[in-house]
């Protein structure tokens, strides 16, 4: 059950605390880090109450466990007949007034599924969550415990719906980012120019394929350098590559400005499938340093996104609507994060550069002399 990444745990016969798979542990642990499992301790005693009660990420207030226990309780009746006093003493007595309330079943299935509404965010939402308890026995049919596998609410179809063309390196980014903070990150900004003309040309239907083969083109790119994908507006992208994931500030310049290479070459193939000429799909590309970006995961019930505040995130939008004609402007802040080897890489000597101010380009946006005017830049 953890190499498939489920969501799960194991009980013995007695009911105590025995496995957490990690991706529940993560979970519970606000997708930042592993919770503290009480190992050996039983699932209603005060040690287990406590210790989930302490999760940031599953936020488990005593509430949940007294509903879990009316839920569930029975069956653990069940594994103890005739001897309930004995059980009420192990449980935490903060939950003596559910326990006293219980009633055996009437059968005792190895199986039992049931939907338990949880409190799994940190905005204290209410998550409903299919839980399918499953009896282990060992190789002569005696009961050795349970296993408690959950699920989201939503049916597998969907799931896979929504996550089977995702890529995994990407969800694992995303998780690093779950807990918003401070995070020094390249940025990336790009955009379709004359798109207007192209959507009036196009049906509907056409310009609706276009930007979805767009739309997968640039998050492939992005994802295939090392970043994480930001929201998508209009025919625009918004990437951030953090130094934290790839490994240095460096490494993190250099992946912004071969994810905008690499995006730059994917057009081509985009627009002959789109029967389209390279002319039709020109980008333009703004990339900036973020020193002091605060990013993080922006999670409703409809959608989940990675999102970065910062003066920088502005400027780095202002550097992107002066690069009219298809070019790449990156930042000298940018740049001179490369190392020699990055640099050689990427064919660039951050020591010979000349750069010209926003304000001084051609191309110079009313907003840009305004917001940014000072801001050096080059083509990439």
């Amino acid at each position: 059950m953890n190499d498939a990444g489920q969501w799960a745990e194991i009980f013995d016969a007695d009911w105590q605390c025995q496995y957490l798979t990690d991706d529940a542990s993560l979970m519970y642990g606000g997708l930042a880090e592993f919770v503290h499992y009480p190992v050996e301790a039983f699932t209603f005693g005060p040690e287990a109450t406590s210790a989930r009660m302490g999760w940031r990420g599953g936020q488990f207030p005593l509430e949940i466990a007294r509903r879990s226990l009316a839920m569930t309780g029975a069956w653990l009746l069940a594994e103890w007949p005739g001897l309930r006093q004995d059980l009420r003493e192990l449980v935490d007595p903060r939950l003596h007034e559910v326990f006293d309330s219980l009633s055996l079943p009437v059968t005792r299935p190895d199986a039992i599924t049931y939907r338990f509404r949880g409190v799994y965010t940190g905005a204290g939402a209410g998550v409903d969550i299919p839980v399918t308890n499953l009896r282990l026995r060992d190789d002569t049919g005696r009961p050795l415990g349970w296993a408690a596998i959950n699920k989201p609410a939503v049916g597998m179809a969907a799931l896979t719906r929504m996550a089977a063309m995702g890529d995994l390196r990407h969800f694992e980014r995303m998780q690093k980012v779950a807990k918003a903070g401070r995070r020094p990150a390249a940025i990336l900004f790009a955009d379709l120019e004359s798109s207007s003309p192209l959507a009036r040309r196009l049906s509907t239907a056409s310009y609706f394929t276009l930007g979805r083969r767009m739309t997968g083109a640039a998050d492939k790119c992005v994802i295939d350098a090392g970043g994480l994908v930001g929201r998508h507006v209009g025919d625009g992208v918004a990437a951030f590559f953090l130094a934290e994931t790839t490994g240095s500030e460096s490494a993190a310049a250099r992946a912004c400005i071969e994810g905008a290479r690499n995006l730059r070459g994917a057009m081509s193939e985009v627009a002959t499938r789109s029967e389209l000429v390279p002319e039709d799909l020109v980008m333009r590309f703004g990339l900036h340093w973020g020193a002091t970006l605060y990013v993080g995961q922006i999670a409703t019930s409809g959608r989940t996104e990675v999102t970065a505040l910062g003066d920088e995130v502005n400027e780095g939008a202002r550097i992107e609507a002066c690069a009219n004609g298809g070019l790449a402007l990156a930042s000298k802040e940018l740049l001179e994060r490369l190392a020699p080897d990055d640099a050689a890489a990427l064919g660039l000597s951050p020591d010979r550069i000349t750069y010209t101010p926003l304000a001084d380009l051609p191309t110079a946006t009313e907003k840009a002399r305004r917001d940014a005017p000072a801001i050096a830049v080059c083509e990439v």
